[in-house]
């Protein structure tokens, strides 16, 4: 039996159209396909038309019962909400470590002193499977309460072979029994092991040798992330442990200059990487190479405000030419927040961006950044029926009213699954 739902007299509807084969770039990214009194009518999960209301409620309504009809009348729809950075899979919280960082230490020396990523490693290697699964679905519907349909997970809080697998076997679990689309990422160079501080190269080589060809085999994930930064990666290793993975088909991302200018953006270049992350030093050079190699720049705003760090120059890549998505950055150390819209406010409060570009860099930029805007990322024909529906009257007034969750309905694949704020 066909399931059918029809959506109508949304006060706005941004369909983000046009973009689904390269993303948007410069000016591209202010244009968001607005259409006021919008509906749009889907079949089986997937969008079959979008439109103003009378030419899709006169085409369609006729034919369809009342139960599957949603009045939107006041309110924005915009395609679901996509993360495009996440460490969704972890154990345990670290507020121990934020009382410290507000008393004056910084964040690498909480981690140089055996706190930071190992301390989430040590808790991440106790729990069992179970436990894992249980924490991580419960951010999974907390980040749906706030409008996400798809995200990336990374590994690399287990930092061994064994435990790295486990996190990646818990996401694709949730995968496949949670609503929300998940991609993973492989991250086995998030940190050195302190037991292996004394020879970072045996655990490179431990990356390049054991874990890379692992995870390839048993296809538990699509991209190979490194946490270049002085004190972790070098830019040489780094570029080793990228160039071993895609050998594997694992597609390069990286963590870069988000401590100090590193080199990481031109490395992002060099390797060919889908995106490179945080960029909050990035140099000049960088932002170029970039810009020239078509690499998508995501940036974690979040990371910046819960470090008390000066903020990524989000306006100045827009203007130089990088494709900028959005992500929270979900982790337990830097950036504790599941709330996508308020990174949406802080990409125009802290970083110079537009109410327009935060919402592509949230939707169809940040699904190019994790390889799925053929699927998601836009409200066009053909695509995933993924919708996140705010209780505003335009879309200004989500940038405008900061640290709120105004989303009211969730629909994945067709599917309401939270409604009037509530999971379903």
């Amino acid at each position: 039996m066909t399931k059918r739902l029809l959506i109508k007299n949304a006060a706005q509807l941004i369909t983000m159209e046009g973009y689904s084969n390269n993303p948007a770039r410069k000016e591209e990214m202010s244009q968001i396909g607005m259409i006021e009194d919008g509906a749009v009518y889907m079949e089986n999960g997937i969008i079959i038309e979008v439109g103003p209301s009378a030419d899709i409620v006169n085409k369609y309504q006729d034919s369809i019962h009342a139960s599957e009809i949603i009045d939107a009348t006041g309110k924005v729809i915009t395609p679901g909400l996509i993360d495009p950075h996440t460490h969704l899979v972890h154990a345990g919280t670290r507020e121990n470590e934020y009382a410290m960082r507000l008393q004056g230490k910084t964040y690498m020396e909480i981690m140089e002193a055996g706190g930071g990523i190992h301390a989430t490693t040590r808790a991440t290697q106790e729990a069992s499977h179970e436990e894992l699964f249980d924490q991580s679905k419960k951010r999974l519907n907390k980040l749906l309460l706030h409008g996400v349909t798809t995200l990336e997970a990374k590994s690399g809080y287990g930092l061994t072979l064994d435990h790295e697998i486990k996190q990646l076997e818990v996401a694709k679990q949730l995968n496949e029994s949670h609503p929300i689309d998940i991609v993973s990422t492989f991250m086995g160079a998030h940190a050195i092991p302190l037991s292996e501080k004394s020879d970072p190269e045996k655990f490179v080589s431990k990356v390049i040798t054991e874990m890379i060809p692992e995870v390839a085999k048993r296809k538990l994930a699509t991209f190979n992330d490194v946490f270049c930064e002085r004190g972790v990666f070098t830019p040489d290793q780094s570029k080793r442990i990228l160039e071993a993975g895609k050998t594997h088909g694992l597609i390069p991302k990286i963590h870069a200059d988000e401590i100090e200018p590193y080199g990481g953006a031109e490395l992002a270049a060099s390797v060919g990487a889908i995106s490179a992350d945080h960029l909050l030093r990035a140099s000049d050079q960088g932002i170029k190479d970039m810009t020239d190699a078509g690499v998508i720049g995501v940036l974690l705003p979040g990371t910046a405000f819960f470090l008390m760090a000066d903020f990524a120059e989000g306006r100045k890549m827009i203007d130089s030419g990088i494709a900028i998505a959005l992500s929270t950055d979900a982790n337990p150390g830097s950036s504790p927040t599941l709330s996508l819209p308020f990174i949406m406010n802080l990409g125009c409060l802290k970083m110079g961006m537009t109410p327009e570009e935060v919402l592509t860099a949230t939707t169809i930029n940040a699904a190019h950044a994790i390889g799925c805007a053929d699927v998601a990322g836009s409200l066009e024909a053909g695509k995933k029926a993924d919708f996140t529906i705010f209780d505003v009257p335009n879309y200004l007034t989500l940038s405008y009213q900061y640290g709120m969750n105004h989303v009211d309905t969730v629909i994945k694949g067709g599917v309401p699954l939270v409604v009037g704020g509530h999971l379903k």
